[in-house]
């Protein structure tokens, strides 16, 4: 695994779709696609974004069910994080319990070490009898806001099946009936960052970087299923700074990437235009595209 930490700050724009299908359903609202109560704007949660970052890394750093070393990924369905947390109290070994902060920091390395999500988006691991510390990662992300409004259709279901002999035995029929919520068509747009001062604090380097964008540009295609439709990513625009300060607001690079629709009811990415503004760049700013939109102009 690379030593060489990331010495540069990045800010990117993250533009992604989804078709006839929900991007992420809210629990609160029968799960329907989230949605801006204003402006009825959809929304993408980080955590849902992260989630599938952490699937793809595991997918591509994992051979029948073996992880390559330092790749491990912490937040893991089937494992509890105590479960996690444990591991370098018993590789290193150390004590349970302990209150000893050089202890605590040397479990916290270890744990930098050894998990992908925790070098990249950091965590608290100091909730257990196995204290790990806390992380901050410099990796974050922002909630995702789809360019235009969404429309969420609930649609009836059915399925010949019942859940339960009882209900089979009650109800009669052969048939029990269901819901679901989707959206005809939303183009996203998120925003990340890269913070290399908290790199060096949890090691994340230049390899993991890499598998980030990586992820970003395909963790659509191994995380399929009829809820989530068609989804794609269609830009990973990435401003990579010369110095770990950077040398322009990020806002100021993101307003760079505009994107506009050419339809009142846009249903498809082909009625985006997206413009790339890359002329006469904050000097130290260099404009990475590591996966472009097949819309630009």
């Amino acid at each position: 695994m690379s030593t060489n930490v990331i010495a540069n700050r990045y800010d990117f724009v993250y533009l992604f779709d989804c078709q006839d299908g929900n991007p992420n359903g809210d629990p609160d609202f029968d799960n329907t696609p989230r949605f801006d109560p204003e402006t009825f704007q959809g929304l993408v949660s980080d955590v849902s974004l992260k989630r599938k970052i952490r699937d793809y890394t595991y997918y591509a750093k994992s051979l029948a069910g073996v992880v390559e070393p330092g790749y491990e990924i912490f937040m893991m369905s089937g494992h509890t994080l105590e479960s996690r947390q444990r591991l370098p109290y018993d590789n290193l070994p150390l004590q349970p319990k302990t209150k000893d902060r050089s202890q605590i920091e040397k479990a916290r390395q270890w744990m930098c070490e050894n998990f992908f999500d925790i070098r990249a988006f950091g965590a608290v691991m100091s909730t257990t009898d196995f204290n790990c510390g806390q992380v901050r990662g410099p990796v974050q992300l922002t909630f995702a806001r789809s360019i235009d409004r969404i429309f969420s259709t609930e649609h009836a279901i059915t399925r010949q099946a019942f859940t339960t002999e009882k209900e089979a035995a009650s109800k009669g029929g052969n048939t029990q009936m269901g819901r679901k919520h989707t959206m005809a068509y939303g183009l996203y747009r998120a925003y990340g960052f890269v913070n290399p001062h908290f790199a060096r604090a949890t090691g994340f380097h230049e390899d993991d970087l890499d598998l980030l964008f990586r992820a970003l540009a395909n963790m659509f295609d191994v995380d399929r299923s009829a809820a989530r439709g068609l989804m794609s990513t269609r830009g990973l625009y990435v401003f990579k700074h010369s110095s770990a300060l950077g040398e322009a607001p990020a806002q100021q690079l993101f307003d760079r990437i505009a994107v506009s629709s050419r339809a009142e009811s846009p249903r498809s990415f082909s009625d985006y235009t997206i413009t790339v503004n890359d002329s006469s760049l904050p000097h130290g700013v260099e404009l990475l595209q590591p996966l472009a939109a097949t819309a630009d102009v």
